[in-house]
Parts: structure tokens; C-alpha cells; sequence
């Protein structure tokens, strides 16, 4: 299936700022079950895009407005191809003791490590408790993925506004309440303290009437990958209780939400900063030649940014 996304980000300044430097995260990746078949990106003002390979396999563009500006503009438009993903087979039970060698601590250290937003809490070994989860590792690695992706779907109401971009996770563990970026980070978090590597995904996920996912349409997405021996990384989707599919359009990985943000910088200034974002997923065949249609791109924060350096916050929550 090919799939065209459009993701307008707009900043709005209350006086001008003396520069601003940015990095985006908005290329989806070249990976397993997906190819990209084109991608642009226009900064207004208009800026030099330049582009590196973070630590992670990431292609990451840069841009640096060395001039005074009250708006910051940044239009991609991407293309992508997806394939149908057979369902893994199955794994054996004794694929647990694979897990706990030497051997992959070492290979998935950085994705087996609780840290960030991935973090061990008393509130996380609660929830663990209260719905005995560990007593799925009886079960084969992945039939306990399985399991606990199902779990965390039914355990969690998916309310956007309950928490922020930089909510804990205790803040969802204790509301019984959030969005993809929270259950991602939750999924995380059990899957290391089981000793199975696994790591965020940014990207986005095309929804329609048919498809009853709770994911907010036209948003940026999230979910985990795990790695399973004679598997490697297998998707899990712990808001709609998904393997990911062809609908699930990979951009970024990283540990964490912090690694893969979809925008991030700083700007010289003092000034109040308004962020909107605007996210279209569209099947190829329903657009033609013509753009797909996006409303204005919504509200999503107002802050005021001391004088000096600031940081432009990663407001762009995933949902």
C-alpha cells in the first residue's frame, strides 16, 4: 500500500527571535516492511536543510535561521510504500534463556537498560502486581508480548490531554489514563525488566472508519519493537492492541520518545512561543495528483522562553 503523509509544524513568536536552530526527525526510515518513495521538506523563512545519521540509524535535518524572524514554518511531504507483514511464527519457551545470555545483554544494552521516560518506578511494579503480568513469562517471549500488549490496551483508557510530552509514566500508571506515547513508554519499561530489548518507534499510523483504533487520526503515532531470538524486532502497538502492519509507517527509533522527537531546537530571544501542529495520512488512491486535505494545524502550547539561548520544547506529544 502507498501512503502519503503531510506534517506542517508552525511556531509563532509574540517578537521576534535572533536565530534558530532546529533538527527534524520526520524522514520515515527505509526498514522491514516498508520502502520510502519520496520525501521534501520547506522551511519558511527560507533555510540551508542539511542532514546526518544520528547514533540510532536515524536520518536526521538540520536547519540555522541566523536572522531575526517571528514565524518558523516547516512543511514535509512524504511518500511511502508499505507490504503486507506475515505473522511471526511462533517461538520456543526455552527462547527466555536466549534472552538472559551474555551475549544479547551485550548486543541490546542501550535497549534493555530502564532509563528516560523508560524508567523503573514503584508505580510500574504496582500496576505489574495488581495485574499479575509476570506470570506471563510462562508463556513463550512472544505469546508474552502478546499477552502483555493486550493487557496494557485494556488497562489504560486513551484520553489525550491527560498527560504531556514530558510525562513520567507514573502519571499514566496512576490516572489509568493517556496516549500511544504513554503506553509505548510503559510497554518499554515491563518488556527490560523481563530482560527483552526494546525500543521506541516514532512515526505515524493511517486510521479510517473501518479500522476502530483509538489513535487519534491524523497524528503522529508511536509504538515498541522488541527483539525476539530467530524473530529480531517485532512490532507491538499497545494502544489498539496491534502487530504492526501495513498501516504503521515507521519514521524514528531510539530507547525513548527523548531520542526520537519529531522537532527540537533553540532559538536567541526572548519571546512566548506557540507551537501548532497539523498531521494528514492518506492512501495514494484516495488523493490522485491532488494534495491530500488538512485542516489548520492545531494549537499545541504557549510558553514563555527566558532571554538568552531557549530550548524549543518537544511539545508534539505523540497520540
Amino acid at each position: 500500500m502507498r501512503y502519503e503523509v503531510r506534517h506542517v509544524t508552525e511556531y509563532r513568536y509574540d517578537e521576534p527571535v535572533r536565530e534558530s536552530v532546529m533538527e527534524l526527525r520526520m524522514q520515515p526510515r527505509h526498514a522491514a516492511g516498508q520502502g520510502l518513495v519520496s520525501f521534501e521538506v520547506e522551511i519558511a523563512p527560507h533555510a540551508q536543510v542539511l542532514s546526518y545519521v544520528d547514533g540510532w540509524g536515524n536520518l536526521v535535518h538540520h536547519f540555522d535561521l541566523p536572522h531575526a524572524h517571528d514565524t518558523l514554518d516547516i512543511f514535509v511531504r512524504s511518500v511511502v510504500e508499505t507490504y503486507s507483514h506475515p505473522a511471526p511464527p511462533a517461538v520456543e519457551a526455552d527462547a527466555w534463556a536466549a534472552l538472559a545470555s551474555e551475549t544479547m545483554r551485550g548486543e541490546w544494552w542501550d535497549f534493555l537498560t530502564l532509563h528516560g521516560f523508560a524508567a523503573e518506578t514503584p508505580a510500574l511494579h504496582d500496576f505489574i502486581a495488581a495485574r499479575s503480568l509476570n506470570a506471563l513469562k510462562t508463556l513463550d517471549p512472544l505469546s508474552a508480548l502478546k499477552a502483555l500488549n493486550r493487557e496494557l490496551y485494556e488497562a489504560f483508557d486513551y484520553e489525550a490531554g491527560v498527560t504531556e510530552p514530558d510525562s513520567p509514566i507514573d502519571h499514566a500508571l496512576i490516572e489509568g489514563r493517556g496516549v500511544c506515547q504513554d503506553f509505548a513508554h510503559i510497554m518499554i519499561a515491563i518488556c527490560r525488566l523481563w530482560g527483552v530489548p526494546a525500543r521506541y518507534v516514532s512515526g505515524y499510523l493511517y486510521t479510517d472508519q473501518d479500522t476502530h483504533d483509538r489513535s487519534t487520526p491524523n497524528a503522529t503515532h508511536a509504538w515498541i519493537e522488541a527483539f525476539l531470538p530467530s524473530l529480531g524486532w517485532v512490532g507491538f502497538d499497545p494502544t489498539n492492541d496491534l502487530i504492526t502492519g501495513e498501516r504503521h509507517l515507521s519514521v524514528a527509533i531510539g530507547r525513548d520518545y527523548a531520542d526520537v522527537p519529531p522537532s527540537h531546537g533553540v532559538f536567541k530571544g526572548e519571546a512566548e512561543s506557540r507551537l501548532s501542529v497539523g498531521v494528514s495520512v492518506h492512501r495514494a488512491s484516495e488523493v490522485g495528483s491532488e494534495l491530500p486535505r488538512m485542516g489548520a494545524p492545531a494549537l499545541i502550547a504557549t510558553r514563555r522562553r527566558p532571554g538568552g539561548p531557549s530550548l524549543l520544547a518537544q511539545h508534539q506529544q505523540q497520540q
